[in-house]
């Protein structure tokens, strides 16, 4: 993996549930980070009943930090099965200003260099409850999932990059009740979102977002909130 080396536990069990590897933490029963001399290595044992999944969802290359599809062997490999119907959101679109409003607090590291990307778990309220960073932004998502597996993510999750197929699919498993990034989404993160229920928010700025499916109808009372609705578009 081209990535940042930090939080490795929380991104391998986070990778786990994301590539469909493991169901639950349960079936992770073991990481082990250790350093070596060109970088990391992580070892993962999981539970025998997930030994087969590990040929089924074979990686033909290193992972790195595109699109996050590299190395799938075919188009077929997109269609995994969603286990959950995402929750209804509890959020508004306060909560989703309040949050991007202090997000900045919680990137330490992209402080530091201006180069990485994060993902935060926001309780309803817009609150941020925990976040995490990384060069990739499917990495950064991953160690947010993996850190936050046995609570969930009870608000929603807010991203720092454009909302690629994968990043709408590792919300799903995450069974988070709403993505919002601060860029675009790509037709396919769309049509997925929508297949699947998913709450979806793109351009999301300190004033104004995009709302690209809201099978809830949670945005409908923006207005109603004291709050000017989204201009399409921007």
């Amino acid at each position: 993996m081209m990535m940042t080396p930090a939080d490795l536990d929380a991104f391998a069990i986070g990778f786990m549930l994301t590539e469909r590897l493991a169901d639950s933490t349960r079936d992770v029963l073991s990481v082990e980070p250790f350093e070596a001399e060109a970088g990391w290595i992580v070892r993962v044992t999981l539970a025998d009943r997930c030994r087969g999944r590990i040929h089924d969802r074979v990686r033909h290359r290193t992972s790195d930090t595109g699109c996050g599809l590299c190395g799938i062997a075919s188009l077929e490999q997109l269609r995994r099965p969603v286990a959950h119907i995402p929750p209804r959101p509890r959020s508004g679109a306060r909560a989703l200003f309040s949050a991007i409003a202090a997000l900045r607090d919680h990137q330490p590291l992209n402080g530091a260099t201006g180069a990485v990307h994060a993902a935060a778990a926001c309780a309803p309220d817009g609150t941020i409850v925990a976040a995490y960073e990384d060069v990739g932004r499917h990495n950064a998502l991953d160690k947010l999932i993996g850190a936050t597996a046995a609570c969930g993510v009870p608000g929603f999750i807010l991203v720092t990059s454009r909302i690629s197929f994968e990043m709408a699919d590792k919300a799903l498993v995450a069974s988070t009740p709403m993505l919002v990034g601060i860029s675009a989404p790509t037709t396919l993160a769309v049509d997925h979102a929508r297949a699947h229920g998913l709450t979806l928010v793109a351009l999301a700025r300190a004033d104004a977002m995009l709302v690209l499916n809201d099978p809830w109808n949670c945005f409908d009372a923006v207005a109603g909130e004291g709050l000017e609705p989204p201009t399409p578009g921007l």
